[in-house]
């Protein structure tokens, strides 16, 4: 699965527990939207140190 596959997916997700969240008034998504959240930005981590990395090193 390539890195932009899996941004795309945790987007989705948290969309749909978001929306559980918002709209539904269910609690426990809106847990699982933060863990997806947490989760969304550490692979943002991921890909940033990994993009410098290439960037300096070809």
């Amino acid at each position: 699965m390539s890195r932009v596959d899996e941004i795309k997916n945790l987007v989705e997700e948290a969309t749909e527990e978001m929306t559980k969240f918002y709209d539904k008034g269910n609690k426990a998504a809106g847990t699982r939207a933060r863990k997806g959240l947490q989760e969304l930005k550490k692979l943002a981590q991921e890909i940033r140190l990994e993009i410098q990395d290439i960037k300096n090193n070809g």
